[in-house]
């Protein structure tokens, strides 16, 4: 088909330079109408300047966009838009204190006689929904809607002009299983009207069910353009790694639960937002990684926020050092051994304003006090250490942390942490939102630090991801831990089978 039917968008030659570095070197890529199109690479291959050039965000240094075979320049965002491209982003940029009709609306507003014309509003945005299948009550408040919802309010926005092209930056990073297969059906409707859509991310699974074309990039350049049914994932991984991925592997799990001789280090009974008698207890032991697995609104959490004390449980026992503790702040929890890393790394993690450098210390100098103040000098040793340690990229200490790509952003945000010296790291979706490189790197450090003596909880809702870095596995449902299981008599299809287990028939007490 796409022989004969001419691409609706596309870039010829695209090169972008910063200063001396080339982020985009003569890349070609293009869209035909009604497909659904994934750009594939690690941080740092360019997909993101490609975007922004395609979006009207960054002017090219040389080439040129092509709309229906006519050459454009994208002075703005507004530009791209006028010609039919728009772009829904992972972090919703709409406003939750609005209702979902003036969001769809907004700066397109309805007026009669010089007013805004509400019961209009209302109507075409019930219009747009209706057309999309979604049945969402234009006059109610986007904030009080789930993520999920509001993503689809922001695809309702974007299609609600004369769209051609919809791009989606990573359009599922938080949603579950039922919110994507809705996310689905609304982009295959879109798809069969005709528009082309630019699907973004880090799910495999996800870009081979919904993808028609894959473009991978790799340091700039382009890799080549592929169809999923004729290219398998570990020939994409290894096209975007350029590298051998045999690290992948499951590293070697040594036989460390907690027993009696050697008690856990962090253990918790009944402290999960809704415990029942005969859940078994959260115990991590030295040198052990336990894997937190439930879908979403499981308790993932919850739990990891009450065991590091950024959540007050209401009940149930907590033991640090074999202890009995009661954990009233995130401070407390540090000066005890135990950190946790956000699943908001965004917002409750990296400070974008600030230095690669004062976010590495920022933990270290808290705890000191604001009277003694850490020597320039010594801070800078410090950051240097963990940005050689991590391999963060670019190692420059004095850039502002928000510019760092999002795998480098979380190597930064587990520098932080790691430089308190702790005893247990509870990470929350560690690898959300980054490429599969610097997610292989971050697996093996979590190996790493488990083979040094760290405890280490890991939350993912990537179950594969779970079983290759986690020696034993929580099961969470409904606010509870109902098993704990090896991850050695596990598989992701078994573990889904678990996870998504109804409450009935799920086994009594531990495994």
């Amino acid at each position: 088909m796409h022989n004969v039917v001419p691409p609706v968008v596309e870039i010829a030659g695209a090169t972008v330079r910063f200063g001396v570095e080339t982020a985009l070197d003569d890349v070609d890529f293009r869209m035909f109408p009604g497909e659904v199109h994934s750009l594939m690479g690690e941080n740092g291959a360019g997909k993101s300047t490609l975007i922004k050039a395609l979006t009207g965000a960054l002017r090219l240094d040389a080439g040129e966009v092509r709309v229906d075979g006519r050459a454009r320049r994208f002075s703005s965002p507004h530009d791209a838009l006028a010609a039919g491209i728009s772009t829904v982003y992972q972090e919703i940029d709409l406003l939750p204190n609005l209702t979902v009709a003036e969001n769809i609306c907004l700066g397109r507003e309805p007026r009669r006689f010089g007013a805004l014309d509400w019961p209009a509003m209302r109507r075409r945005a019930r219009a747009v929904l209706t057309d999309l299948g979604l049945d969402i009550d234009p006059s109610t408040l986007l904030g009080s809607h789930a993520p999920a919802v509001q993503q689809l309010v922001a695809i309702a926005r974007a299609i609600s002009t004369e769209v051609r092209v919809l791009v989606l930056d990573e359009p599922t990073s938080s949603l579950d299983l039922d919110e994507v297969a809705e996310l689905f059906r609304v982009i295959r409707e879109l798809t069969a009207r005709g528009v082309a859509v630019l699907f973004v991310s880090h799910f495999l699974d996800q870009v081979y069910e919904i993808c028609d074309r894959i473009t991978v990039l790799r340091g700039g350049r382009l890799v080549g353009e592929y169809v999923p049914d004729e290219l398998l994932r570990i020939d994409l991984v290894q096209k975007m790694l350029g590298r051998s991925i045999a690290d992948l592997g499951v590293r070697s799990r040594p036989d460390i639960a907690p027993d009696d001789a050697a008690p856990a280090y962090l253990q918790a009974h009944d402290a999960t937002p809704r415990p029942q008698p005969g859940d078994p207890d959260v115990a991590l032991a030295e040198g052990e990684v336990l894997g937190l697995a439930g879908l979403l609104g499981s308790g993932r959490t919850e739990l990891a926020r009450a065991l590091t004390g950024v959540d007050r449980v209401d009940a149930g026992i907590l033991r640090i050092a074999g202890r009995p503790t009661t954990l009233h702040s995130p401070r407390q929890a540090i000066s005890l051994g135990v950190v946790y890393s956000s699943e908001n790394r965004r917002t409750e993690g990296i400070i974008s304003e600030l230095s690669v450098q004062d976010n590495i210390t920022l933990a270290l100098q808290a705890q000191r006090g604001i009277l003694h103040r850490m020597p320039d000098a010594r801070r800078r040793e410090l950051a240097v250490s963990w940005i050689e340690a991590l391999g963060i990229r670019p190692a420059d200490p004095d850039r502002p942390a928000g510019t760092l790509s999002g795998g480098n952003q979380q190597k930064v945000l587990l520098a932080r942490l790691l430089a308190l010296s702790p005893r247990v790291i509870v990470l929350d979706e560690p690898t959300r939102g980054i490429d599969v490189g610097a997610k292989v790197d971050i697996q093996n450090l979590v190996g790493e630090l488990a083979d040094n003596g760290l405890s280490v909880a890991f939350i993912s809702a990537e179950l594969e991801e779970v079983l290759r870095v986690a020696d034993r596995v929580a099961i969470l449902r409904d606010g509870r831990v109902v098993q704990i299981v090896p991850s050695e008599d596990l598989t992701a299809d078994s573990l889904l089978a678990l996870v998504a287990q109804p409450d009935d028939d799920a086994p009594e007490g531990p495994a």
